[in-house]
């Protein structure tokens, strides 16, 4: 191919030759502009076939790259590649990881969580722009412990003082659910048990808004909530068909795996429901169970702020009724008190047919207290006469709103 005679850029026929790593380039004097450059060959194969390829598609290109920072950008885009994400998520996640090895908290850290380092960057990017990816979902795709790939996103979020919004119940809801293989017909799936994707996930959603309020997802692991839920969403749409099928074959169709958790959600959701169905008036003449109740969680659902009212007395009744029994002229209340005490079972009669209070599940069903070790010989050496000081004295002293708290708890 002949060399051009002019510059195509400026116009102007000032071409120089100039040697640029060894190699010639045609370089106009002008704008400075390249024309044509020179050929290398990079490898002992193109080497013994006589073969050249452009300096563009050799090594000499990237070599001011280290080798861990262009490995560390080719996992970062192969992890991008096998997600589908878009072209600008892959770009910042890219620049996350370009900024974050050139960091000094992350020079000297293991090679494991150098490798893991793009995952987190593209675990950033992705809650950056809302897009719904589980920390699970990348741990599984590289292979990597939980524990150790969420210290090094923390230490990636902090170094680099990047603000990550929480991922939202409704995107987990949503990308939980489109794993489920209960949206299209298939040889192992029953006609009947095939549903609407979009019914479900609305179904679902008011499911798992209605375990949030009733404070069964705070401090939970989200997924076997979002399981549980989506079982019972997926019952009521069509119960008589679906109410034989278990719990376990339901994710065993759906094609997910069935935490062990699960169990206790669905049993806690189920609770719930039954202690709603018995405000509900047309529900009342009926004898409601755990299979029952899941033909009417459509009503339910319909009614659930005003069920969950009156199934559940709220804190600010707790206060008034605390006040009430606490005060010195209330003298019925004590003597109901002193009644309750005197006999047990009809207190406890009384107790379950009013509406308790809506309590997270470990203060209503409270853990068994571990074993207390044996006494040392120093403790048992404490007789109780020694002196206290007034520091020690103040902790023990209590307000009136503490006193109130500690009847209703010693009350429970």
């Amino acid at each position: 191919m002949a060399a051009p005679a002019v510059c195509p850029g400026c116009g102007s026929a000032a071409l120089v030759q100039d040697a640029h790593y060894a190699q010639q380039q045609l370089v106009c004097a002008a704008c400075g502009c390249v024309l044509a450059e020179g050929l290398l060959t990079t490898t002992y194969t193109d080497e013994e076939h006589l073969r050249e390829v452009a300096y563009s598609q050799s090594t000499g290109q990237k070599e001011q790259l280290s080798r861990c920072l262009q490995r560390g950008i080719r996992r970062v885009q192969d992890l991008c590649k096998v997600l589908q994400l878009p072209a600008v998520f892959e770009e910042t996640a890219v620049s996350y990881f370009q900024r974050a090895l050139q960091h000094p908290s992350f020079h000297a850290v293991s090679l494991e969580k150098k490798e893991l380092l793009g995952g987190c960057c593209v675990f950033v990017t992705c809650r950056q722009h809302n897009w719904p990816l589980t920390m699970g979902t990348i741990c599984s795709l590289l292979y990597a412990k939980q524990e150790l790939f969420a210290s090094v996103y923390l230490s990636l979020q902090k170094e680099l003082e990047l603000s990550v919004p929480a991922l939202s119940l409704a995107d987990l809801v949503k990308t939980h659910l489109n794993s489920f293989r209960l949206f299209q017909h298939a040889a192992d799936i029953p006609a009947p048990f095939v549903e609407d994707k979009e019914k479900m996930i609305t179904r679902t959603m008011q499911m798992v808004e209605l375990a949030s309020e009733t404070w069964l997802v705070t401090g939970r692991h989200p997924v076997p909530i979002v399981t549980a839920a989506a079982f019972l969403s997926w019952q009521s749409l069509q119960p008589p068909a679906r109410l034989t099928c278990t719990f376990a074959r339901f994710c065993k169709l759906a094609g997910v795996d069935l935490p062990p958790p699960a169990h206790l959600r669905l049993k806690e959701l189920l609770e719930i429901l039954l202690r709603m169905a018995s405000q509900l008036a047309w529900l009342r003449v009926f004898k409601m169970d755990k299979k029952t109740v899941v033909k009417h969680i459509g009503d339910l659902l319909q009614h659930r702020i005003f069920l969950l009212k009156n199934a559940f007395c709220r804190e600010d009744e707790e206060e008034q009724r605390a006040l009430a029994e606490g005060s010195p002229g209330s003298a019925p209340a004590a003597g109901g008190a002193a009644q309750e005490k005197d006999c047990p079972s009809k207190g406890k009669r009384q107790h379950e047919g009013s509406p308790r209070p809506l309590l997270p599940p470990c203060l209503i069903h409270p853990r068994k207290r571990l074993r207390t070790a044996a006494p040392s010989a120093s403790d048992s050496a404490i007789t109780g006469d020694e002196p206290i000081s007034d520091s020690e004295i103040e902790q023990y002293l209590r307000g009136p709103e503490e006193i109130q708290a500690f009847r209703r708890a010693k009350a429970w």
